[in-house]
């Protein structure tokens, strides 16, 4: 039996370990892929305070040792369902059952899909949702992204760095990406950006060889040759185990910023909460408090303060 068990090793899930660890509270993570969520994957941040030039990576390295040194356990396995009802919440997962007190959800968020033909098919094959992953596959060949956030223009800039040409194609007339993105693309003489285009086929044989895309201003359609595409077009909550009352119709998890849920002893944190900004400040704000929440609920005997 633990004090408090949470659901997801990224950010949020990672400051919530720390922070109930802290309290007292025994607190076991479980995590089905790697610690630090999609933010691993980030090839550079550069807006997360005291760390102006830190990968994704290293950032995730060290949440992982403050979690361990706090006292909090990591466990690497799937959770395959939760019973969140009664005072004592069930887990179930590859390795076993366990039982807690608390619950704090965090599993947060994965990529979207195009939904285009081929994207499946070549799915490692030339179809990749991670740079920093894969990127190093397409060394001194042409490669496009698909997106205009931080993601897309941050893949970019990374394969810039390796890649005989990059390019960036959005749907939009300007990218939302930061401006300090924005700048570094600008700069960047092998990266082309194809405003107004969608991706509407990927083709090939045995991997990617050119994309079929079109211009939404003139609807005329063209063919890129490129060996791969990298996609950063947003995220989906992973919020497949939870129950329905919890679920907003685009199956994020409606909370105030305490992350305390209509469910007792059950908190939500991180990219799983429907909130303004989907960043890892704002992740770790989400478990800090979500933590908070889950003590005082358990100092309260069981019943949460709003």
């Amino acid at each position: 039996m633990h004090d408090v068990i949470i659901v997801g090793g990224g950010p949020a899930g990672l400051a919530c370990a720390i922070y109930t660890a802290h309290a007292g509270l025994s607190t076991l993570v479980f995590e089905r892929m790697s610690l630090g969520g999609t933010a691993a994957t980030t090839y550079r941040i550069d807006n997360y305070p005291g760390f102006k030039n830190i990968s994704g990576q290293e950032l995730a390295d060290e949440f992982r040792t403050h979690v361990e040194d706090a006292g909090a356990t990591i466990k690497m396995e799937a959770v395959n369902s939760l019973d969140l009802t009664g005072k004592i919440k069930k887990i179930f997962t590859s390795g076993g059952t366990y039982e807690s007190r608390a619950v704090i959800l965090a599993s947060g968020s994965d990529r979207k899909k195009l939904g285009v033909p081929g994207e499946e098919k070549f799915s490692g094959h030339g179809v990749s949702y991670c740079a920093t992953c894969d990127g190093n596959f397409f060394r001194k060949r042409e490669v496009a992204v698909v997106g205009g956030g931080n993601s897309a223009a941050g893949y970019a800039v990374e394969l810039a760095a390796i890649c005989s040409h990059v390019t960036l194609i959005y749907h939009g007339r300007e990218l939302k990406a930061d401006f300090s993105l924005k700048k570094q693309l600008a700069s960047l003489p092998n990266v082309t950006i194809l405003y107004r285009h969608e991706v509407r086929e990927i083709q090939g044989d045995t991997a990617v060889r050119q994309l079929a895309t079109e211009n939404l201003d003139t609807g005329k359609l063209s063919m890129l040759t490129v060996a791969g595409v990298f996609i950063a077009v947003g995220i989906k909550p992973n919020s497949e185990l939870l129950p329905q009352e919890l679920r907003t119709p685009d199956g994020f998890v409606q909370a105030q910023e305490n992350g305390v849920t209509p469910l007792q002893g059950v908190f939500v944190a991180g990219d799983l909460r429907k909130k303004q900004l989907y960043q890892i400040v704002t992740a770790l704000s989400d478990g800090a408090n979500a933590a908070y929440s889950a003590q005082l609920y358990l100092q309260n005997d069981g019943k949460t303060e709003a």
